[in-house]
């Protein structure tokens, strides 16, 4: 094994991974992982599940509303700030751990709030965590993954968010009518218990761990993985088949401003910015705007806003199934055209019946969430070790600064009186916005981490 100064080189670290077959380890991380992202999802749309009853129990204004359901993006966009330093500072696995305990709790809180002042608060505590967690996680399985199978194995793991948006519409179908918007949260509080064990079963990152010179920690968690693997396969491991060079890494979030980092921070910026806006601009205001613009019954909403979680759980799994073959850029720029297509022909069809706006939704959220799981995968990619958490991160604040922007956008439109078209029509231009932004992504396919960042 190449060493440097007698310690095992970064490179060393990421051949071994990179050779590393898929086993029973690969699922055993995936699955707590997912099981952590999986609940995040869930909570991040607890309140736009709860919103109509919320407003019907508490005669809540338009203002009101909006600021109920924006109070968690607030937070979620200063919680990807601490996390992306956290992340890099103290640790992928202890840092969503720790996020993940502080959903939980504030779960629990938004529970037993008694005002609208108090929900909002709780929730903004609740966003701190799940705006930390969600790119932590997802810069740790970019970290574990095989360059060749990352697309895939990042994005079938990615699908668990769609799943956990879904779960928290299904359940508050029958959950919200029978037992009111409290039960849902409390049912939010569940992830304490992941919190509690996540540290103890998935090892720490091996290429934080080295790249922070914590070398003989690093050869240490490598070195229980490999065994995990090798009692899983029943096989020898494969020796390393070549050395991947070694990344060059300072650590300042700074550096993510500079040379060709300044390019890769910008694009991607700019793409979570609109892929939010633009998916945040429609989920949130779903229930809602069937019950209030269409008189449709609570029930029957919350189905309507299930069958636009299901068809994006479709679109994350076949772009997990094509992005290692086409490529970021292209699976961006082919969903983000998806995307101003649908709403375009919403915003020319005059969005006249609950029904035609479920269909044409759910078809623009197969794109939406996509495109939302190819970023989670992308943004990683881009930076190296010392900074992936941070560089991850701040993709993570323009696209809480979308999630706070499209809901109030379309709040304010339709307070107005501006009508259904033109919130959908503003929202097809953001997403050709983002076609335009996507052209000038870097490719990453195939590459490993380090020889995109050496």
């Amino acid at each position: 094994m190449t060493t440097v100064a007698g310690k095992p080189a970064l490179g060393s670290v990421a051949a071994r991974l990179e050779r590393l077959p898929h086993s029973r380890w690969h699922i055993k991380v995936r699955f707590l992982i997912g099981a952590v992202t999986f609940f995040e999802a869930f909570d991040q749309l607890l309140a736009a599940s709860a919103l109509p009853e919320l407003a019907d129990q508490w005669n809540l204004s338009t203002g009101q509303s909006t600021f109920a359901v924006t109070s968690a993006s607030v937070g979620m966009l200063l919680g990807a700030l601490a996390a992306g330093w956290l992340g890099d500072r103290i640790g992928r696995v202890r840092t969503v751990a720790l996020g993940v305990a502080l959903t939980g709790l504030a779960s629990l809180a938004v529970a037993f709030s008694g005002s609208i002042e108090m929900f909002s608060l709780f929730r903004f505590l609740q966003g701190l965590g799940i705006g930390g967690v969600v790119p932590v996680a997802a810069t740790y399985i970019n970290e574990i993954a095989r360059s060749d199978q990352r697309g895939r194995f990042f994005l079938l793991y990615e699908m668990v968010f769609p799943a956990g948006l879904a779960a928290a519409t299904l359940i508050a179908v029958w959950v919200i009518p029978h037992f009111g918007w409290r039960a849902m949260f409390l049912i939010g509080a569940l992830p304490v218990v992941i919190a509690a064990v996540l540290s103890r079963k998935v090892e720490e990152s091996p290429r934080w761990l080295l790249a922070r010179g914590r070398t003989e920690e690093a050869e240490a968690a490598i070195l229980r993985i490999e065994a995990e693997v090798v009692r899983g396969t029943r096989e020898p491991l494969p020796a390393p088949a070549t050395e991947v060079p070694d990344e060059v890494t300072a650590g300042r979030l700074r550096d993510i401003f500079k040379g060709r980092y300044l390019r890769r921070t910008a694009v991607v910026s700019g793409l979570w910015f609109v892929a939010y806006y633009v998916n945040h601009g429609i989920s949130t205001w779903l229930p809602s705007l069937y019950t209030k613009e269409f008189g449709l019954d609570l029930t029957t909403a919350l189905v309507y806003t299930l069958l636009s979680n299901v068809t994006g759980l479709l679109g994350t799994l076949a772009v997990a199934l094509l992005v290692d073959r086409i490529g970021r850029r292209h699976a961006l720029m082919g969903a983000l055209a998806g995307t101003v297509l649908s709403l375009g022909v919403l915003a020319l069809l005059g969005a006249t019946s609950g029904l035609q706006v479920a269909v044409l939704a759910s078809c623009t959220t197969f794109f939406l969430y996509a495109i939302n799981g190819g970023l989670y995968l992308y943004s990683p990619e881009l930076y190296p070790t010392q900074n992936r958490a941070k560089g991850a991160a701040f993709g993570g604040i323009w696209n809480r600064l979308g999630v706070i922007l499209g809901p109030v956008v379309v709040g304010a439109i339709m307070g107005a009186g501006g009508g259904l078209p033109l919130v959908f029509a503003q929202l097809a231009v953001m997403g050709a916005v983002g076609v335009v932004i996507a052209w000038f992504a870097v490719e990453t396919k195939g590459k490993t981490l380090e020889e995109l960042n050496s």
